[in-house]
Order: C-alpha cells, then sequence, then structure tokens
C-alpha cells in the first residue's frame, strides 16, 4: 500500500489544477485508490468557478503505465462508477484538459492522455497500447479514438502488434500539440493553460461542448445539436467585451 498521496492537485498559478500521478514507484499505474484520487480531482476542476484549466503529468519522469497489474487480480479494472479508467476515459469533462506526457504513456495511461484535450510531450517520451500482447484489449477509449488521431494503419499497427510511437512521431502525426525536451512538457502545458486562459471562459466552454456533443455526427444533425448551445453565447457581456475590445485595440476585459 502506498504510504503517499496517489494523486497530488495544485493550482501552480490562478485558472490552473494540475493533477500529478504519484505514484513514481510503478510508473504511475492505476489502482482504485488513484482512480478514486482522480475522480475527486476532476471533479473540483469542473466545480470550481475559479479554475478554467487542468493540467494531468506524472510525477518521475513517466506519465503512467497503465491499470496496476499486480492490483488487478483483487481490485480488477480501477473505474470509477461509469466515468471509466481513473475517473476520466469515460467522463465529460468540461473544462479543457491538457497532457503533459513525460516518459511512458502505455496501456490505459496513454487512454488517459487520449480523453485529454492537448497533449504536450517531451522528445523522450513514447506512447503504446500494448493490451494484445497482454491478452487484453484497449477498452477505455484506445481502440475507438486512436483511429480518428493518428492516419488508420498506423493506429492499426499501434493497436494489432503493439508496436509503441515516439512523441517525435506523435507530434509529426498531429496527435501531440508540442514537443519539448526531456523535463520541458510541464512547462508547455502551463504555456497552453495561459492561453486558454487569455480566453472568454464561457465561449471556451460552449466551444468544448460543442465538440464533445457533435462528434461523429453528420452536418445537419451537428448544427442541429450545436445551434441551441451556441446561440445564447452571442448575446452575453462577453460577446459584446469581445467586440469593443476589437474596434479599441485593447485586449478585452472577460467577466469571470
Amino acid at each position: 500500500m502506498d504510504s503517499h498521496e496517489p494523486v497530488t492537485v495544485t493550482e501552480p498559478r490562478p485558472g490552473v489544477l494540475l493533477i500529478t500521478l504519484n505514484r513514481p514507484h510503478v510508473r504511475n499505474a492505476v489502482d482504485q485508490a488513484l482512480a478514486d484520487a482522480m475522480d475527486s480531482a476532476l471533479t473540483r476542476l469542473d466545480a470550481d468557478p475559479e479554475l478554467g484549466v487542468g493540467i494531468l503529468t506524472g510525477a518521475g519522469g513517466h506519465y503512467c503505465s497503465g491499470m496496476d497489474l499486480k492490483a488487478f487480480p483483487t481490485e480488477g479494472v480501477p473505474i470509477v462508477a461509469d466515468r471509466g479508467l481513473a475517473g476520466l476515459t469515460r467522463a465529460r469533462v468540461r473544462k479543457p484538459l491538457i497532457a503533459a506526457v513525460e516518459g511512458a504513456a502505455v496501456a490505459g495511461g496513454f487512454e488517459l492522455a487520449l480523453a485529454c484535450d492537448l497533449i504536450t510531450a517531451a522528445d523522450t517520451a513514447f506512447f503504446a497500447l500494448p493490451e494484445v500482447a497482454r491478452g487484453l484489449v484497449a477498452a477505455e477509449g484506445g481502440a475507438i479514438r486512436l483511429p480518428s488521431r493518428l492516419p488508420y494503419h498506423v493506429a492499426m499497427e499501434m493497436l494489432l502488434t503493439a508496436a509503441p510511437l515516439p512523441a517525435a512521431d506523435a507530434v509529426r502525426y498531429g496527435l501531440v500539440n508540442q514537443l519539448t525536451a526531456e523535463g520541458k512538457a510541464l512547462d508547455a502545458a502551463l504555456e497552453l493553460a495561459d492561453r486558454i486562459l487569455k480566453q472568454s471562459r464561457e465561449a471556451v466552454l460552449v466551444t468544448k461542448r460543442i465538440v464533445q456533443d457533435t462528434r461523429g455526427l453528420d452536418d445537419h444533425t451537428a448544427f442541429t445539436v450545436q445551434d441551441p448551445l451556441s446561440a445564447p453565447v452571442f448575446t452575453t457581456a462577453d460577446a459584446t467585451e469581445g467586440a469593443q475590445a476589437f474596434t479599441e485595440k485593447r485586449p478585452p476585459a472577460w467577466q469571470r
């Protein structure tokens, strides 16, 4: 049993919640205690009006090695109700979530990254879905999400042969937003968070929800779903302020 908290939660700057998987002795493998702590952190992110962006990273130079296979025989898959692995892979997190990846993001760890909205990664990091080599299936989003994030044949090679994908290739394919030197993935994630926080909070939240609610729909259906979400935004104080700030050539002063 771990002698420390399986997840640490801090606010490195106003508006940002940093969630750090904290089981470095097992490359931040997910057991039930970590899953429950992650779920609590994500609930805090969405519930706290002062928070605008979440960052998910791992301690000890690794992101996450997936499900703790040593705990699996007694604990089973470490899911949280209907929110999936570690309370994330099947959740609908309202606020932007950035994965800051160092070292290994494999199996369920890669699925956690795929559940985030943006990814930064060190140039020494790598991604893999080795479930088939363990007699398992990437059932927490890997087999569903990866083929839409990578070229089909690249995704299928990863899924069917357990082949790893170096971060340098992941950025070339568009899976990773920013590639950094080793140890700098979190810095890049914080910079991305700052860029998001400069925008209208309400517009960001609605934009993410539109993406969540319309993915996979045909255009006609997607507009039908989108319009009731987007229409109120055009009558907000932020919309008026955005137009005035543009006209007056000054930074907008958003309502929070």
